[in-house]
């Protein structure tokens, strides 16, 4: 009897740590659902609306036409980038409203809230460091959260490095088969992002190479074929030699021919030995080789075939080579090159991560380092690859935060995560979780889904009464474009930039160069009062304008007695276009 209950209480003692993890996981899965749904806007973006409309198209006509049915430009290409996406917020727009896709924006971000949690986990070894780096990751991800594609690929490139991460430590085949998956459905989701999938791979990748060059100790094995290749044709030349011709001492030769051989081998042992030590010992960098990289080069070489799996023929290999060589990402906020004067919050952070790598005895894996790396180069180079330095550096910064911690006070880290999942942690965490989100939630209170200061909402009710939609040519401002096509009214321009580039609608040069119609830049160059407006307005036979009554345009066009005003309210004016008969 006694013994039964000795066996007793030393189950739940080895129960009591698993159980300190479910609740702990309960606790931060709670918490970050509840941050996360604080940083949700409740103003749909511009992209929003086009997409609702786009995925209305595809499931009325049944395919992927690759054909603009929105704008008023005639037989104008579209190559429908995230058609899958499209579709999937159409169907979600189709049951619940505008007020469904606000819940859906709330899901996915609660969805890309719990996965950083757990990715961070899985690196960093440690569930306080990754809830409180989870909160700021998703703090830093704030700007990013909307109704758009972008957010569902967060998702899934924060799962890719989770089973990645998976793979490699587990070796097992489901995590492979959900790698090539997720490249199938980001292909069809976001293909412009498709290109970015196989950055994730280039890290493990990298390291793996170098560390096969390094234990593969080439130098030392050309030397020793070197050698014994000489040692062989002194051999042969010994054999040769005839008795009449003045003897060469063969033998010496090979046997000094040995002696450096032993040299370099005792050489080449020390060599070995510091290498071991320093994989055991490492200063900065830790070594390691996982030899099932290998098969996830061969899985990264599957999923590049994965891009056929779509409607739409070779965009997923284009689409984004063709963004980068044109002009439309000269005047798209998103994205230009990252200035951290006007960044703040990322110069702190990257002040903060550099000085932790430097001034503390933390160590990084060298993949860690490649991924730290290059995505800041990336966010550098255009802006938008901040949210891809958020996403997949947190969890690096997490790891190290994490060894920091474990060195200097173990116990502490210990004591932190047993407090929070007493009672009176779990309130304290729960209600600061809440005092935090509030502040955030209370000026979205008043916001509507449509912002009337930023989309022509009463203007566009006005042109739908007044105006003949099948046979006016508006001249509309690109940052409300989707918005009026939302409406059912055709545009001139709206946010879906490539549609409007040479490089998606016209032809390749044999130098390289794209024919087409430039109405990107044909609209840039007019709004920015680059060109006379009427040269444009005459180039496209505009017959009425809308615009931003503070804008550049609107200054000169209420001068103008060829153009007639129809409609104005606080925020937007339309014009008709007075022609000669």
């Amino acid at each position: 009897m006694k013994n039964l209950k000795d066996k007793n209480i030393k189950q739940k003692k080895e129960e009591s740590p698993k159980i300190q993890n479910i609740k702990f996981n309960i606790l931060a899965i709670v918490a970050i659902i509840i941050f996360s749904i604080s940083m949700c806007p409740v103003t749909l973006q511009n992209d929003t609306y086009y997409t609702i409309k786009i995925g209305e198209h595809i499931l009325e006509t049944g395919k992927v036409d690759m054909q603009d049915p929105f704008s008023w430009h005639e037989n104008l290409p579209y190559t429908y980038p995230h058609w899958a996406y499209d579709v999937m917020i159409y169907l979600i727009f189709n049951i619940g409203g505008l007020t469904g896709i606000f819940f859906s924006t709330i899901i996915f971000a609660c969805i890309l809230g719990v996965l950083i949690y757990f990715t961070n986990c899985k690196i960093s070894k440690n569930k306080p460091v990754s809830f409180l780096i989870t909160i700021g990751a998703m703090y830093l991800l704030k700007d990013f959260i909307a109704a758009r594609a972008q957010l569902v690929t967060f998702i899934l490139l924060e799962l890719t490095i989770l089973f990645i991460e998976n793979f490699l430590e587990k070796k097992q085949k489901r995590y492979a088969i959900g790698i090539i998956l997720i490249s199938v459905a980001i292909a069809n989701l976001h293909c412009a992002v498709w290109p970015f999938f196989f950055v994730l791979f280039l890290p493990y990748i990298a390291e793996y190479i170098i560390f096969t060059m390094i234990d593969s100790n080439v130098t030392y094995k050309i030397k020793l074929a070197f050698y014994n290749r000489k040692i062989e044709k002194y051999k042969k030349l010994l054999e040769k030699q005839s008795k009449n011709k003045k003897n060469i001492n063969y033998e010496e030769k090979i046997q000094k021919i040995k002696e450096k051989i032993e040299k370099e081998n005792k050489y080449n042992t020390r060599i070995i030995e510091y290498i071991e030590k320093k994989r055991k010992e490492p200063y900065k960098i830790i070594y390691n080789k996982n030899k099932a990289t290998k098969w996830l080069i061969l899985i990264m070489i599957i999923c590049a075939f994965t891009g056929l799996l779509t409607p739409l023929g070779d965009t997923p290999y284009t689409y984004l080579y063709k963004t980068m060589i044109g002009n439309t990402t000269q005047s798209i906020s998103e994205h230009l090159p990252l200035t951290l004067i006007n960044n703040k919050e990322m110069l702190c952070i990257l002040a903060a991560t550099i000085a932790l790598m430097v001034f503390t005895d933390t160590k990084m894996r060298l993949k860690d380092l490649f991924m730290l790396a290059g995505l800041t180069l990336l966010m550098f180079m255009t802006r938008r690859q901040e949210s891809m330095l958020v996403l997949f550096g947190s969890a690096i910064i997490a790891k190290m935060l994490t060894d920091l911690f474990k060195k200097y006070d173990q116990k502490g880290l210990e004591n932190l995560e047993k407090g929070m999942v007493s009672t009176i942690g779990i309130v304290i965490v729960i209600l600061l979780t809440a005092l935090v989100a509030l502040y955030f939630v209370r000026p979205k209170v008043k916001y509507k889904f449509v912002d009337a200061n930023t989309y022509p909402v009463d203007a566009a009710e006005w042109i739908k009464e007044n105006l003949d939609l099948d046979n006016i040519r508006l001249y509309n401002e690109y940052n409300y474009g989707s918005y009026l096509l939302y409406q059912g009214i055709p545009v001139f321009i709206d946010s879906r930039a490539d549609l409007y580039a040479p490089e998606f609608n016209g032809t390749r040069n044999e130098d390289g160069t794209y024919s087409g119609r430039d109405i990107f830049s044909d609209y840039i160059n007019t709004s920015s009062i680059g060109v006379y407006y009427e040269n444009t307005f005459e180039k496209y036979d505009i017959t009425h304008i809308i615009l931003y009554k503070n804008s550049k345009v609107n200054m000169l066009l209420s001068r103008d007695d060829n153009y007639k005003s129809l409609y104005s309210d606080d925020r937007f004016i339309i014009y008709e276009r007075l022609t000669e008969d």
